[in-house]
């Protein structure tokens, strides 16, 4: 059986099924009839995929076509290398490589890395890596068209409806476990138009004094230049912060940073939405303040709880509306009839009225974000029958540096966001050993992208940003340099503009790229 809530309130282990204790306050999750499998692939849900009232069928089609073209990209990787393998020793083999993979995967790699002998043969595990790297910076650059709100049946653009609801910017912070790289599109289903910043950190621990800039630099835009909205308007900036869990595997799927203990992820993270309400609070006049949202996702079924703050602004852990119960439960509504089941529901959560004018705004939001994730709910039951295959991690590359939020897809990449090594090393470590587990089993080198983003107006911003990307590509090939695994890693730095889409590749001090080769190939090409 699965790890679920009862509608008593009693938490059932899957590893403990006879200890149960009560937790006051807690919304039923959807379970299994005991001695009998769940349905639907394991998910528990009698509704038919594409059936239910609050499924947005035409933004979970163009979602899904979206996936499949960043998956089938890179599932032309393995059979071109295949295909060019043999022939590694024909003669004139490097320029030939050269143009075989610009022609039938659009990366480009310098000929140099491609000359080989039968002394020496191609390293296919490092080719590999640097043609995910090279297709990865194409999707981002490809530019995915993600304001897909119109597909949303809701009458009015996403920024009015946020707006309506009391709030005028959307800062979402979420893990770097890459099975939440999806958050914002697929998950929450939230127009990127209203979100202002997405980060990442390994179990979500966000910088407090980084998320207070964050919001001092948006406030002080509404002052200046009316943007999202004039100052005088009585909105507030919204901080949501993504903890997770696994329903499938809840003591070995969870979320690495805190154990697998979801209560100690969820805990952790709300503690930081507070110190970060306070810190506003304490360092600013006039009243200042924020709203904060805690959300949790299973990550094996993409559904959310969310933890409704109650009357007075207070979040409990153990308190949350499920929307893995509100898809069965609204199952035979009508669409207008299921959103204010909805409502009502998160109403009954807080305890109070549906018509409570003080707590409406922030209640209208968190029915928002179920809303839209039943959707994502539907499309998942009816993409793989409501539960991934692979519970666990199937990322693609790292990201290191600045979080890239272009091309969203569960497990393409896990973000380690970081200005220094020494800043985020244990991200990076828990990144890179994910990788490398999945990896060296095939033979294959660990693909890592360095990203580093600037501010174009500002003179200077690109040579400081390009100097930011050498010192942290040569910090992370040192730090791993002596490694075990001799497959390794390669590294590769990026570059651009904020709000661009264009990845400009890093020149090291001399002429060489600053992507990771081996010495020997090094100096092949500084020879060239």
């Amino acid at each position: 059986m699965k790890s679920v809530l009862q509608p008593d309130g009693r938490w059932l282990a899957p590893w403990d099924e006879a200890t149960a204790w009560v937790r006051p306050g807690a919304v039923a999750m959807v379970t299994s009839p005991p001695g009998r499998a769940a349905r639907n692939g394991g998910f528990g849900f009698n509704v038919r995929a594409g059936g239910h009232p609050l499924a947005d069928p035409a933004l979970s089609a163009a979602l899904k076509q979206r996936a499949e073209e960043i998956e089938a990209a890179f599932a032309l990787i393995q059979p071109v290398l295949r295909r060019l393998a043999p022939r590694q020793f024909d003669d004139g083999f490097p320029e030939q490589a050269h143009l075989d993979l610009v022609n039938s995967l659009g990366v480009d790699i310098p000929v140099a890395e491609l000359e080989s002998s039968w002394s020496t043969p191609l390293d296919l595990g490092r080719l590999h890596a640097r043609c995910v790297l090279g297709t990865f910076r194409n999707l981002v650059e490809r530019e995915f068209d993600r304001n897909l709100a119109a597909l949303l049946d809701e009458g009015e653009s996403a920024e009015v409806l946020i707006r309506r609801f009391g709030f005028h910017a959307v800062d979402i912070t979420s893990c770097s476990d890459g099975r939440l790289l999806g958050a914002v599109d697929f998950i929450l289903r939230v127009p990127p138009a209203v979100v202002v910043w997405h980060d990442a950190y390994a179990g979500a621990m966000f910088d407090v004094e980084d998320a207070l800039h964050r919001w001092e630099s948006v406030e002080l835009r509404r002052w200046r230049e009316g943007r999202p909205n004039d100052a005088s308007e009585p909105t507030c900036y919204l901080k949501i912060g993504l903890y997770h869990f696994s329903s499938a595997d809840p003591r070995h799927q969870g979320c690495a940073a805190h154990g697998s203990d979801e209560t100690r992820a969820a805990t952790a993270l709300l503690a930081l939405l507070q110190q970060f309400e306070g810190a506003v609070e304490s360092t600013q006049c006039c009243g200042a303040s924020v709203a904060t949202l805690l959300v949790g996702v299973d990550t094996d079924t993409d559904a959310i709880r969310v933890h409704v703050p109650d009357a007075a602004g207070k979040t409990e852990v153990g308190r949350f509306v499920s929307s893995a119960a509100l898809y069965e439960q609204t199952a035979g509504l009508e669409r207008e009839a299921a959103k204010e089941f909805i409502r009502q529901a998160v109403a009954d959560s807080t305890g109070v009225d549906a018509a409570d004018a003080a707590t409406e705004g922030m209640r209208w939001l968190c029915g928002y974000l179920l809303k839209n994730n039943i959707g994502q709910v539907d499309a998942v039951l009816g993409w793989i029958g409501g539960r991934y295959a692979d519970p666990g991690h199937t990322e693609k590359l790292l990201v290191a540096g600045d979080a890239i939020d272009d091309v969203q897809l569960r497990n393409l990449a896990f973000q380690a966001q970081m200005r220094t090594l020494e800043e985020g090393a244990v991200d990076l470590d828990v990144g890179i050993g994910i990788l490398r587990r999945t990896n060296a089993p095939h033979g294959l080198a660990v693909p890592v992208l360095v990203h580093v983003a600037y501010d174009e107006r500002i003179p200077g911003g690109c040579a400081s940003a390009q100097a930011r990307a050498r010192r942290l590509t040569a910090a992370i090939e040192t730090r791993y340099a002596g490694a075990a695994d001799t497959d390794g890693l390669v590294v590769q730095g990026v570059v651009r503009a904020r709000g661009r889409s264009q990845l400009e590749l890093v020149e090291a001090d001399g002429d060489e790229p600053v992507s990771s080769l081996r010495s020997g190939a090094r100096q092949k090409e500084a020879q060239r």
